[in-house]
C-alpha cells in the first residue's frame, strides 16, 4: 500500500475523551435495550428517530492499537478520522486505543478499556454501503481482532450484520460487509466481497 500518512487533530483532554467514550457505549446499549423491551413505542412515536443504520467497530479491551472505521455509501462518499461527516453518515467518535484513554485524578492513572467506534446513518439513500477496517497505527506489532455490527434502528432493533475480521498488521484494510439499502429503508443483500477504500485516496 502506499506511503501515505494523515496529521491528527491536536490532542484534547483525556477526560473529557473518556467520558464521551463511555457516554457513547451507554446511550447504544440503552437505545438497543429500549427498542428490545418495548417495540411498539415505535409505531406510536414516543421514542424520536436518531439514525436508521448504527455501525460499530469493536477491538479487544486494552488494547493499545489503533483501528480506524471507513465506511462508504451509495453516492461515493467516504466517513473516516478525516472525514467525519459525509453524505447522511457521521463517525461519533475515533477511538485511538489506549490514546487518551489514561488519565490522573489525584495521583492515580484511571484507564478507560474500551476501544469501540461508532459510525450512524441518519436517513435512507438507497444503494450499496461498504463498511472496512483499517489498521491505522500499531503499538505492539500484534494482529488484532476487529468485531463489526450493523444495527438496522428503524422501526425496530434488527441486526443487519455481526461479524470478526482478523488485521494482521500496521496497514493492513478489511471488508467487514456490504450491505444494499432499498427505497424502503429495508436490506435487500449482506456480502464480505473485499473492497479498497483507504487506498484509492
Amino acid at each position: 500500500m502506499p506511503s501515505r500518512r494523515h496529521t491528527r487533530e491536536p490532542e484534547v483532554d483525556p477526560f473529557y475523551d473518556m467520558l464521551f467514550n463511555m457516554l457513547i457505549a451507554f446511550v447504544f446499549c440503552f437505545l438497543i435495550a429500549l427498542l428490545a423491551m418495548n417495540p411498539k413505542a415505535l409505531k406510536a412515536g414516543d421514542i424520536p428517530s436518531k439514525a436508521e443504520f448504527i455501525v460499530s467497530v469493536s477491538w479487544p479491551d486494552l488494547n493499545p492499537n489503533d483501528i480506524d472505521t471507513w465506511v462508504q455509501d451509495p453516492g461515493g462518499n467516504l466517513v473516516w478520522f478525516r472525514a467525519r461527516e459525509a453524505g447522511l453518515m457521521h463517525l461519533d467518535r475515533d477511538d485511538r486505543g489506549l490514546t487518551n484513554d489514561v488519565i490522573v485524578v489525584d495521583g492515580h492513572q484511571i484507564v478507560n478499556p474500551l476501544n469501540q467506534e461508532v459510525v450512524t446513518i441518519r436517513g435512507i439513500a438507497p444503494g450499496e454501503y461498504t463498511v472496512n477496517a483499517h489498521y491505522y497505527d500499531s503499538k505492539d506489532g500484534k494482529p488484532v481482532d476487529v468485531t463489526v455490527s450493523i444495527i438496522k434502528v428503524n422501526p425496530r432493533a434488527e441486526v443487519v450484520y455481526y461479524g470478526q475480521l482478523t488485521l494482521a498488521r500496521k496497514g493492513d484494510e478489511g471488508t467487514a460487509a456490504r450491505f444494499t439499502v432499498l427505497p424502503d429503508g429495508s436490506v435487500g443483500n449482506v456480502a464480505t466481497l473485499a473492497k479498497t477504500l483507504v487506498e484509492r485516496l
